[in-house]
């Protein structure tokens, strides 16, 4: 029996998760040719084609797609057994700054499985604004910040996007009337400025419906159905859905976020970081 290289199945992850060869080459490090002839040599240690040709691009054959699932718990278990080496015996404090966005999707898990590997740690979580939180990062309170991306940073350690989506009442979503009502959070906020930009440009118009300085709010006026707003997939949940076409709703960018490490931070923020930036890039794609 021939074992899987871990390297191998990262690359392979990425082509699955990005859709594409040449983001692939990205999210690893590699060149493209580097990519094409690491997917070969997994195909033929398995003896299976991975990945057929569809236009322009490749898509996954049914053994790539059944690969995927394997490969994400292949890692998995070799992450945890990695980090539960590393971090035993390991104390002490470190401080994470998110949004709102991951507190309430997938970063319960990832925390759950770091605070298996690191059971001495204490985490200190902060939840809320990228703005505010991005101040605390900057004053040494925060030692790994995910947050909304502005533009480059020297300590990004990696960037997640995900498609921004107009996101309505599931129940009772505003009908197409002259002008669109819309809920938005307090500025600054990128959502807000995309999610206008996108109105203006079309020539659509709209009314700000209902504001909140929070997340919560902006869910409450989202379910009782007074108006739309854009976030991401992570939004969806218990009376909220995609907004239905016939709105005729204006294309949205991808939303950016930025995964940060404190510059010299010590090994157990390392590791927080190192797996939050695979973990959260892998549930991207269920989102």
């Amino acid at each position: 029996m021939q074992a899987f290289d871990p390297d191998l199945l990262r690359t392979f992850l990425a082509f699955a998760e990005s859709g594409s060869l040449a983001n692939a080459a990205t999210a690893v490090g590699r060149t493209p040719s580097a990519v094409t002839a690491q997917m070969q040599r997994l195909e033929t240690m398995i003896g299976e084609p991975l990945l057929a040709p569809s236009g322009r691009g490749r898509i996954l054959t049914p053994a790539g797609e059944e690969l995927v699932v394997h490969a994400r718990r292949i890692l998995e278990v070799h992450r945890d057994a990695w980090l539960s080496l590393k971090g035993a015996s390991t104390d002490g404090r470190l401080a994470l700054g998110c949004t709102q966005d991951f507190a309430d999707s997938n970063l319960p898990d990832l925390l759950r499985r770091f605070g298996r590997t690191h059971p001495r740690v204490r985490l200190d979580l902060r939840v809320g604004r990228s703005r505010e939180l991005t101040s605390a990062y900057d004053q040494g309170l925060i030692e790994v910040l995910i947050v909304m991306r502005e533009g480059p940073t020297p300590d990004e350690l990696a960037i997640l996007r995900e498609p921004m989506l107009w996101l309505s009442s599931s129940d009772a979503p505003p009908t197409a009337d002259s002008e669109l009502p819309i809920a938005v959070l307090d500025p600054p906020c990128g959502f807000r400025a995309a999610a206008t930009a996108a109105l203006d440009e079309s020539g659509r118009r709209y009314r700000i419906a209902a504001t909140s300085p929070s997340l919560s709010g902006l869910r409450a006026a989202v379910r009782s159905g007074i108006a739309v707003t854009a976030r991401t997939a992570r939004f969806l949940g218990e009376g909220i859905a995609v907004a239905p076409p016939a709105l005729s709703l204006p294309a949205l960018p991808n939303a950016e976020f930025s995964l940060r490490l404190k510059v010299k931070a010590d090994k157990p923020a390392s590791n927080l970081a190192t797996l939050l930036a695979e973990g959260l890039a892998a549930g991207t794609e269920r989102w």
